[in-house]
């Protein structure tokens, strides 16, 4: 959601722009962002049910594991903004972490005036801005560290966060903002930095190399049945027949904790088996887009570019809810209206004209303040 290039010494091998002269982007990236953003369309637009093995389920696969796609991808625009595969130091780290800071601010206010709108969507991007802060201290780090600081955070950030959560509704303050970003609210920041985390340890790879896109979709894929599979053994063993909601459901519960909140892999349900499985497939995605966007980059394109000018989309897709008041539960056909306006306006934009709006705000911003 960066809107911006890699700034990488090397050349990298899947790049597409808009305009002769316009900043150079991982294509591959982009059309993964573009799979997240319109996959969040999906889910805030259609109604995906319950994901089981009949075929006519399967379009729920969007519920959940889009928002986590588009948190993982933002742990890889923060690796591409700091140097990608070579992460820079000294006065351009801090340059880095300026720029951050920076397009952090913006993406948390602009998050501010989409909640204002009252729609019935859980806008991310108030999350997304905290995540991007989180994951400074993080930009030297390498990628074994920061899978392995990951694999923390899915282990210990669920129970941290029902502990947060459980001590803040006990003193009535379970609606505080800081408390809402951090444990309560729908994308609680101290589980989600596990997929800023792996994105950036992603995004320190050398993503031109065949070895290296092909380790991402097997090693997604691995981590995706690890995750699910793991889940749906929890949840057999804790009540065969039941579904479980996740940590949510002791938010309120005085008393000894619950096994069963932790069981499962259901969407949101911020479970160590949901956030490994969700990641898996992230990152396997990550992977596959990094190959078609290579193999098939004209065919690619529109979504890329819907990638390319994802915080514009995103809002646009917002504000346009909140003014055609959009029924949330009318079904594929609204989702398919708003998926096909963004893939065809979107790469027009770029064709033309370049940078979405939001993001040359964000990119000439964020530059002034960092300085030469």
């Amino acid at each position: 959601m960066t809107g911006e290039a890699t700034p990488s010494p090397r050349p990298e091998p899947t790049r597409a722009g808009g305009r002769p002269g316009a900043p150079r982007r991982v294509a591959g990236v982009d059309a993964a962002r573009g799979l997240a953003v319109l996959g969040m369309f999906a889910a805030h637009l259609g109604d995906p049910g319950h994901l089981d093995w009949s075929p006519s389920t399967w379009a729920a696969v969007v519920d959940g594991r889009s928002s986590v796609l588009f948190a993982t991808l933002a742990g890889v625009s923060v690796a591409l903004l700091s140097g990608g595969s070579r992460p820079v130091a000294g006065r351009e780290l801090a340059r880095a972490r300026t720029r951050i800071l920076v397009r952090a601010a913006w993406v948390f206010a602009i998050g501010g005036v989409l909640e204002l709108l009252d729609t019935s969507v859980a806008v991310i991007l108030g999350v997304y801005a905290v995540l991007f802060v989180l994951a400074l201290p993080f930009l030297r780090w390498p990628p074994r560290r920061l899978l392995l600081a990951a694999g923390v955070v899915a282990l210990a950030g669920p129970p941290l966060t029902l502990a947060v959560a459980r001590y803040a509704t006990a003193r009535d303050e379970e609606g505080d903002p800081f408390t809402w970003l951090l444990a309560t609210g729908y994308y609680p920041a101290l589980v989600w930095l596990a997929f800023v985390l792996v994105g950036l340890a992603v995004g320190r790879l050398d993503l031109r190399a065949g070895r290296v896109r092909a380790g991402l979709v097997a090693g997604g894929a691995l981590a995706a049945v690890l995750g699910y599979g793991g889940g749906w053994l929890s949840a057999r063993l804790a009540g065969p027949g039941r579904r479980f909601g996740g940590m949510e459901t002791g938010f309120a519960s005085p008393g000894t904790w619950d096994p069963a909140w932790f069981a499962g892999a259901e969407p949101h349900s911020g479970t160590p088996f949901e956030v490994v499985g969700s990641t898996g497939v992230a990152v396997a995605v990550v992977g596959g887009c990094l190959v078609l966007a290579d193999r098939l980059p004209r065919l690619t394109y529109p979504l890329a570019s819907v990638g390319a000018m994802a915080l514009t989309v995103y809002t646009v897709q917002i504000a346009a809810i909140a003014v055609l008041d959009a029924d949330p539960t009318a079904g594929w056909g609204t989702w398919a209206r708003f998926a096909v306006t963004a893939l065809v306006l979107a790469p027009a934009w770029r064709l033309q004209i370049g940078q979405g709006p939001l993001e040359r705000l964000l990119t000439w911003s964020s530059r002034r303040t960092a300085g030469p």
